[in-house]
């Protein structure tokens, strides 16, 4: 079984590294790996991005949910909606029309140099711990599945992982992960729909008859009026979806660089809203799958394990059979490799842009040189370009040795409820970055720049 899984795991990689090897092969400078020359057609983001929205945690834990929360979940993606329309119409004209590689940049020209870093470090500080806990869930899938038979140290499962997203990601950057994402995108949609078909197919159910079970499931229920004491209300869930995209979309470089990777304002509105319309039925789909493995455990007489989240694997390791099980791997691989490659390209560009304070450099020939020869002239306005290009590649790669340092410390703390609080102190430092926007741009007062950081 593990050496299929291994098999598998092995064939999504390589196509993965043939799409960076021929987009990274077209251009490779800063220009590419930030924005990937801001020639991407609309619809191009729109499909990767609903694979990068949801990551190996999110594949697990969803369906899940359901057992305890029911369908409910479906109000905060309600609110989910909402928000992508007050990002596509409120703060991508703000980027578009400032120009921006990194959206930090607006809080330069809005407050100053000290609320700009403030809100840079917060990001990186946010994204990295985020999408760290992230992978770790992941690896801690794929080194009890396959690694952990074959004699492989969990620290080595790590590093290798890292070391092939830092592969294929390091030439091309943003000019890759679009691309990437859209196979990413592709096969976490087919393992979805494959896992239901399984799961239905051995239950004897055809799809009439899985939408009637989803219908008629206990579970099913979705909205929640009646109790306002309740976590799942309608209106806590609805307006905490809106302001979730807000922030950890619309305030989010990893999100929202791929956004201004689009040719221009119209184009990246029509992808924000096409996306935030997809993730509606996507994530409807997880919670049927959840009503569904419940149906199935409930039927085979199976006792499930206490935390949710370990539904979806357990199932599909031990009682469903090779091709879910396989499936499940190749959806987990897809979403957690496309939301850590794009978190660690998101992180070196805010990296270089924000703190490093580099520029797209563009070669340029300086006026008054035509008595140089013309190589000479060529390599003097090259020159400042390769500089750059280096320093970024030396980022990226100091940003993915952080990525391991993290994933192994968070496996060293061994605590069942280390990702819970990390999730809810990272929670913390998107506020602030809530709270300058929203200052910035619906006030016109002066601050105390230096203050700001305090």
């Amino acid at each position: 079984m593990s050496q299929s899984i291994l098999i598998i795991i092995a064939a999504y990689l390589a196509i993965v590294m043939l799409i960076s090897y021929v987009s990274g092969k077209r251009n490779s400078d800063n220009n590419t790996f930030f924005l990937a020359n801001r020639s991407t057609p609309w619809y191009v983001v729109a499909i990767g991005m609903l694979g990068d929205s949801i990551s190996g945690v999110t594949f697990v834990s969803v369906p899940g949910m359901v057992r305890d929360f029911d369908m409910t979940y479906m109000q905060l993606v309600l609110g989910f909606f909402v928000g992508y329309i007050v990002v596509a119409y409120v703060l991508l004209p703000l980027y578009y029309r400032l120009n921006l590689v990194s959206i930090y940049t607006y809080l330069k020209q809005r407050f100053g140099r000290y609320s700009y870093k403030t809100g840079a470090s917060f990001f990186l500080l946010s994204k990295m711990v985020g999408a760290s806990a992230k992978l770790y869930l992941v690896v801690l899938i794929l080194q009890s599945l396959v690694f952990e038979q074959m004699g492989v140290p969990f620290a080595v499962t790590v590093v290798g992982l890292v070391f092939v997203i830092w592969l294929y990601t390091f030439r091309g950057g943003m000019g890759t992960i679009i691309w990437t994402d859209v196979l990413q995108t592709v096969s976490l949609l087919v393992a979805l729909g494959l896992i239901i078909w399984q799961v239905a197919s051995q239950m004897g159910l055809g799809v009439k008859e899985v939408a009637d079970a989803v219908q008629q499931s206990s579970h099913s229920r979705i909205f929640v009026f009646d109790d306002w004491h309740s976590r799942q209300n309608f209106f806590k869930q609805f307006f905490s979806g809106v302001f979730i995209v807000i922030v950890m979309t619309g305030l989010d470089q990893n999100m929202m660089q791929k956004n201004l990777t689009c040719r221009n304002l119209k184009e990246a509105q029509k992808n924000m809203l096409t996306y935030g319309f997809g993730f509606i039925p996507m994530n409807f789909l997880f919670l049927a799958l959840g009503i569904l493995l419940l149906m199935f455990a409930s039927r085979s007489g199976i006792v499930l394990p206490a935390a949710s989240d370990n539904i979806l694997p357990m199932l599909a390791s031990e009682y469903l059979g090779v091709p879910v099980l396989l499936c499940f791997t190749v959806g987990v691989v897809a979403a957690s490799f496309s939301n850590a490659d794009s978190a660690l390209t998101s992180l070196t560009t805010s990296f270089c842009v924000d703190i490093l304070g580099m520029e797209q450099v563009k070669p340029s020939c300086a006026g008054g040189a035509s008595s140089r020869k013309s190589d000479l002239a060529e390599w003097d306005s090259r020159a400042p370009e390769l500089q750059a290009k280096r320093l970024r590649t030396l980022v990226h790669t100091g940003v993915c040795l952080t990525f391991v340092l993290v994933i192994l410390f968070i496996n060293g703390m061994q605590q069942t409820n280390v990702l819970n609080t990390i999730y809810v102190a990272v929670s913390y430092t998107y506020g602030p970055l809530l709270g300058l926007f929203s200052f910035g741009l619906f006030c016109k007062h002066a601050v105390k720049d230096k203050l700001v950081p305090y």
